[in-house]
């Protein structure tokens, strides 16, 4: 193992304002009030779920010139005041009930509405657990040990709101559906691979291609367990999703404010400013975070080592949503996960150094948005007595991090726009 010293102090510092300017990209504030339509005839009705569902709701307050009213749910925490717009909090990411009495009272709001209304959907990352109403003859224990169980899995994020779309209510298009006559504007922040809006939030507004044979299908492959009820549901076809040309989604509009792209093209401004050529590998990668690592670590020796397929100094920067298998009992996320996994491949390398992170400040489910590795960070952990492999094999990233004082702790971001990674590779020495 080839031991290095400390990274410097600016070097941190620039690993975390790459990250900084990637969340603050995605501030509603910023991204919201260019997408707003003039006022309708009638009322304005603003709904939402997710993470950045009440900042987005704070920033339509601050720009909208007429009446309006409505009701949004996001996490704990992550309330913002709003004066006209009422704030619910619910749990994420398995959902409570206060989840589904949101959802509820939601439902009711865009009831009886005319073609001179609007209605105006905040939708981000997260929604999926704070917009719970589950199908027929489901409860809400039922949604909850699913979501358990999907998360564990290794299930990816669209395999996962595939799921549970077909076992709601008022996800795939039902929510956009119950809006008829009135116009529907989503305004969607991105938190997922590829941007579909069907998959942000398990998309309650918008129409869905998928069918109940795809979600069992995931079912099937992931051997998740689930009573007969919620088994029979998806066999049956009974809880069926909006498909796209529904009559009742034709008064419909999509606009993606923020994505995990714009977010990535921030953080490289910041990087080029600083002197690092930042190359962008890609807005929605996927797979498991340890595989992942492997793969960008082998790239970031490639640099060193032979200048290749980039000239040091460099940023790689990437984004999207890896996933966890869970075999140990540690407390993590994938972010931490990806991290300990890259650690371990570049085994010290001189000269790299790296900071994933949730943009939404939560990696799994503590307020611990993410972590930093340095080129000795194996070396700090082993001087501690800490075994990093058998961290990662306990899916102990938190815990691993935490230890040496490399967490990245941030708070509520109030917004989403999935995961952040940027690998740092300084100049040769001189």
């Amino acid at each position: 193992m080839t031991h290095a010293a400390a990274t410097p102090p600016d070097h941190r510092t620039l690993l975390r304002s790459l990250f900084d300017a990637a969340v603050a990209a995605a501030q509603p504030a910023l991204c919201l009030p260019a997408h707003l339509p003039p006022p309708p005839k009638g009322r304005t009705i603003v709904i939402g779920a997710g993470k950045a569902s009440a900042a987005m709701a704070r920033a339509l307050e601050d720009n909208w010139p007429g009446p309006l009213e409505g009701l949004v749910v996001t996490r704990y925490g992550y309330e913002v005041p709003c004066q006209r717009i009422e704030i619910v909090q619910a749990a994420h990411p398995v959902p409570d009930a206060a989840g589904l009495r949101a959802a509820q009272r939601i439902r009711e709001l865009v009831t009886g509405l005319t073609a001179d209304d609007l209605v105006i959907a905040l939708i981000s990352g997260g929604g999926s657990s704070l917009l719970v109403a589950p199908g027929p003859g489901l409860t809400l224990a039922d949604k909850q040990n699913v979501n358990k169980a999907l998360l564990a899995s290794g299930a990816t994020i669209s395999e996962m709101n595939c799921v549970r779309r077909h076992l709601s209510s008022i996800k795939g298009g039902h929510l956009g559906a119950a809006c008829h006559p009135a116009q529907l504007l989503t305004l969607l922040i991105s938190d997922v691979p590829g941007d579909a809006p069907m998959d942000i939030a398990s998309g309650p507004t918008v129409a869905d291609s998928s069918s109940c044979a795809d979600a069992l299908e995931i079912v099937q492959r992931y051997q998740i367990a689930m009573p007969d009820a919620m088994r029979s549901l998806l066999e049956s076809g009974a809880s069926e999703t909006i498909k796209p040309g529904d009559a009742r989604l034709q008064n419909s509009a999509v606009r993606l404010i923020a994505t995990p792209q714009m977010a990535l093209e921030a953080a490289a401004k910041v990087a080029q400013a600083s002197g690092f050529t930042p190359y962008i590998l890609g807005d929605s990668l996927e797979g498991e975070s340890r595989d992942v690592a492997k793969v960008l670590a082998g790239l970031a020796r490639q640099v060193v080592l032979h200048g290749q397929p980039f000239q040091r100094p460099c940023v790689l920067l990437s984004g999207g949503e890896t996933t966890v298998t869970l075999k140990g009992q540690g407390r993590g996320g994938r972010n931490v996960e990806f991290l300990l996994a890259l650690a371990l491949a570049l085994d010290g390398m001189a000269g790299v150094e790296a900071i994933a992170g949730d943009t939404d400040g939560v990696d799994g489910a503590e307020e611990i948005a993410g972590a930093v590795i340095t080129p000795d960070t194996l070396a700090r952990a082993w001087a501690q007595g800490i075994h990093p492999r058998a961290s990662l094999d306990n899916n102990d990233g938190h815990g691993f991090f935490q230890a040496l004082g490399d967490s990245v702790v941030t708070g509520p971001t109030l917004t989403n726009v999935n995961d952040f990674r940027a690998i740092l590779i300084k100049p040769p020495a001189s």
